[in-house]
């Protein structure tokens, strides 16, 4: 069951780290250091549900994490 959870755990950081990675702002790094001047919009669209699924998969590892904490 540990190992289970253990796998389940690294599928749900690797996706994790994959949504963050494709909400890119603007220009991607090269806003990081001074380039655009973008004014604020809300998320629409595809945008908005990758936001959603990178928090619903945030959760999820949070759980799955304190499940593993408690099963022997």
């Amino acid at each position: 069951m540990k190992d289970f959870l253990l796998i389940l755990n690294i599928v749900f950081s690797v996706l994790i780290v994959v949504f963050i990675l494709i909400q890119g702002r603007g220009a991607g790094l090269g806003s990081a250091w001074g380039g655009g001047g973008e004014m604020f919009q809300t998320r629409r669209g595809m945008e908005k549900i990758i936001l959603w699924l990178t928090t619903i998969f945030i959760i999820i590892f949070l759980v799955v994490s304190l499940i593993n904490l408690f099963v022997k």
